[in-house]
């Protein structure tokens, strides 16, 4: 496993991670905002009417509506990201962090338009007569790229795992084992059976249960977070004034948060934003080429409310009940990750602030004029479940732990442990106070409301919703990818293992699925991006044929 991870944040460091990946996501989406004439605020009132059908004819080729199809692609975005993403966002970056999700949504907002307008223009027929479109298809029949296709359809078989699949499973499990003390694998066996009864029965049923679910799951979540926002109502102005502070500077230590450099929190924010509202990644024209339509932009346009809805909305409700009931900066009873943990020479104190600026340094990778923290070696004795050597400081989720606790199957340990480059190599569990990240720390926010303890139920709920929908529709890319590369033989023996994935992720380390879907989104997106700016004038001449036909229309 520890191999595996180093092998993941390799990965994670020369491409999510990387420090040209936001700037790339961000360019192509500014690009296009200013070469199309800020479509996502030209074209939004078009959009919400095209969502009614009013602009397509009854006969019109396809396999679903538009809302149907906004349904599956929101379905696929509205997710974990939303509520267990932004959390790791606030976690790693600070309220900066948010700021620049928002701006990945805004410019994203085009970036969804350009992507599903060029998808849905060159989407076939497959033998089954359904459609199946998505950039494998623009790649090869628009740039006659076969090898970018292949690649990215391979990319999207992966990604479907580690976007919509593991993240989904993983963290549904832990909210409803952190609710109800539900069991991880009783939770991940239970969904992954109901997954496999909905997307056994192909895009007609899958369009039909996320259309139910998508409207449900919106209203209690939100009549959820209202309740948090209302009873930190004070708060919530500095909250939101904190977000553009420290948009462009470095977030400063508050509480048990060490503190988050300009950069740290420009990358995590703008991987977070892409991971919940997809724009660039090229998974949501998969689901928007089954649309019925003869106009590839008004497909185009009705993506555009996608990142609005999934980021705009229900992402700021999410940091806003973060950051106003003040939880990110707050330390709670947990137990600790051993990819999360690091044991480092020297005791340090959040409550000095020369620790605090060198604890800061490492965490951010700068280098510190007074000595680097260094990981800590050898062996070290504890006692009735306490660490007996003094010297050593414990670092879990990028805060100093308190009251560590070992243990092995909850009984005190009592002998030697032996730390290696300031890992713990033992098989001993540890449990203590530190910062929560991800779904954990949402469900905390939650409850400082007069809901009390009972608002977590609201984020329990949400979450199954959101990852069940979510695990749906990505079902739905791998088929298509799984069609294009092999055939339909090959899709039923996909879909069995995509269930059987579901189910294993219930009970893997959630920060490697997190990272695994850091990984993946960065193999689908990059391909992705290079491909439509190939064909930026295509979709300038797209979009000008549309406008000409409207205006002889009317």
């Amino acid at each position: 496993m520890q191999a595996l991870n180093e092998l993941l944040s390799f990965l994670d460091g020369i491409l999510g991670a990387a420090w040209y990946f936001p700037w790339i996501l961000l360019g192509v989406g500014v690009f296009f905002t200013l070469y199309l004439g800020f479509p996502q605020i030209r074209y939004f009132k078009r959009a919400w009417l095209t969502l009614t059908g009013r602009y397509t004819s009854h006969d019109a080729e396809g396999d679903t509506s538009h809302f149907q199809a906004l349904s599956t692609a929101l379905s696929g975005t509205v997710g974990t990201g939303n509520i267990g993403g932004v959390a790791l966002a606030l976690h790693l970056g600070g309220p900066a962090a948010l700021f620049w999700m928002w701006a990945t949504a805004f410019v994203g907002m085009t970036t969804k338009f350009v992507e599903v307008t060029i998808s849905h223009k060159y989407r076939v027929k497959d033998d089954k007569g359904e459609m199946a479109g998505g950039p494998m298809y623009y790649m090869e029949r628009a740039l006659n790229m076969k090898w970018l296709a292949v690649f990215f359809a391979i990319a999207t078989i992966f990604s479907t795992l580690g976007s919509g699949n593991m993240p989904q499973s993983n963290n549904m499990a832990a909210g409803l084992n952190t609710s109800f003390g539900i069991p991880t694998w009783v939770s991940g066996a239970v969904f992954a059976f109901l997954l496999g009864l909905v997307i056994l029965g192909g895009i007609r049923r899958i369009a039909r249960v996320t259309s139910a679910i998508v409207p449900i799951m919106g209203v209690l979540y939100f009549a959820g977070a209202l309740a948090v926002i209302i009873a930190n109502i004070d708060a919530v102005v500095p909250a939101f004034l904190s977000v553009f502070s420290s948009a462009f500077t470095d977030t400063a230590a508050t509480g048990g948060f060490l503190g988050a450099t300009f950069a740290y929190a420009f990358n995590r924010g703008v991987a977070r934003g892409l991971f919940s509202n997809e724009a660039g990644q090229g998974s949501a024209p998969i689901a928007h080429a089954s649309a019925k339509g003869d106009e590839p932009v008004s497909e185009g346009m009705v993506s555009l409310l996608e990142p609005f809805l999934d980021t705009l909305v229900i992402c700021t409700l999410t940091g806003l009940v973060i950051l106003s009931s003040g939880v990110w900066k707050e330390k709670f009873d947990t137990d600790f990750q051993a990819f999360d943990t690091q044991f480092v020479s020297g005791v340090y104190t959040d409550t000095d602030p020369v620790h605090v600026e060198e604890l800061f340094r490492h965490l951010n990778g700068i280098s510190s004029t007074s000595g680097p923290v260094t990981p800590a070696n050898g062996r070290f004795d504890v006692v009735n479940g306490q660490l007996a050597e003094a010297g050593i400081t414990i670092l879990h989720n990028r805060s100093i732990a308190e009251d560590v606790y070992f243990h092995v199957d909850g009984e005190p340990y009592n002998g030697a442990i032996v730390i290696n480059d300031g890992s713990l190599t033992d098989n001993v569990s540890l449990r203590g106070k530190s910062l929560l990240h991800s779904v954990p720390l949402t469900v905390e926010a939650f409850k400082r409301s007069f809901l009390g303890d009972y608002g977590q139920y609201a984020v329990t709920l949400g979450l199954m919703l959101f990852a069940f929908s979510t695990a749906i529709a990505w079902s739905y890319y791998g088929d298509r990818a799984i069609t294009y590369l092999f055939g339909l033989r090959w899709v039923l023996p996909y879909r069995l293992f995509y269930c059987a994935a579901f189910f294993t992720a219930a009970v893997v380390d959630t920060s490697m699925v997190w990272l695994f879907s850091a990984v993946t989104l960065a193999l689908m997106a990059l391909p992705n991006l290079f491909g439509i700016m190939l064909l930026r004038r295509d979709m300038k001449q797209t979009v000008r044929e549309y406008w000409q036909r409207f205006e002889r229309v009317t």
